[in-house]
């Protein structure tokens, strides 16, 4: 059986357990919260497993699978589901790689630029940091909404779900998503109403006060 070896609080956790949960693929959780039983031993298993000891780590047989990406991508390939993870089209699949990239990046990258800060002082975080990273998120909801204006996304759970949902839910807690935006913002609850999606943002909520810079009182 498959594990995935992560947190419920984490953004990219919840990128490769979207696929999981659409598909109904059974697996394992293992849990790197120090508070859990396996917390501890779980979190060295990812030490060992990832260069930088980071997490997800999705285990299959003796295979291990690390970067939220490229679980989705072996998950497409290995484990496929109703839910087509990847497009059967090339050039489709050039675009869902391409927004996968541009989520990534561009709205979580962003958005993390803004909790490292707070992690790194919580009281008072480099006001230069929480600028540019605030910023980049208005740059990158105004650059989507743009694309969202002449393009679609696939009607069903894909790469670019996977990568789009954890990155607008977290990046609109670090800058709300401006009215300027509103497919923006239509597209966030959307994927926020998604089954599988809204068991992960259900499981993760014990863990807000987990959130450096504060947990909103919504979603």
């Amino acid at each position: 059986m498959l594990a995935l070896y992560g947190h419920r609080f984490s953004s990219y956790t919840w990128k490769a357990l979207i696929p999981l949960y659409a598909n109904g693929t059974e697996f394992t959780f293992r849990d790197v919260d120090p508070g859990s039983d396996d917390g501890p031993a779980n979190m060295d298993f990812v030490r060992a497993a990832h260069p930088a000891a980071k997490f997800p780590v999705l285990v299959d047989g003796d295979r291990r699978i690390i970067e939220a990406t490229a679980i989705v991508e072996y998950l497409a390939v290995h484990h496929p589901g109703n839910a087509p993870l990847i497009p059967d089209d090339p050039g489709e699949a050039v675009t869902a790689r391409m927004m996968d990239r541009v989520f990534d990046n561009y709205v979580m990258g962003s958005a993390q630029r803004v909790v490292n800060a707070y992690i790194a002082n919580a009281e008072n975080p480099d006001h230069e940091q929480v600028e540019l990273g605030r910023a980049g998120l208005l740059h990158a909801y105004a650059w989507l909404d743009g694309w969202l204006a002449e393009n679609a996304l696939p009607p069903h759970v894909s790469l670019v779900t996977c990568a789009a949902a954890p990155s607008l839910f977290y990046g609109d807690w670090v800058a709300r998503i401006p009215a300027d935006c509103p497919r923006v913002a239509a597209l966030r609850s959307e994927l926020l109403a998604l089954p599988a999606v809204a068991r992960c943002v259900d499981d993760a909520r014990p863990y807000r006060s987990y959130f450096p810079p504060g947990a909103p009182d919504r979603d």
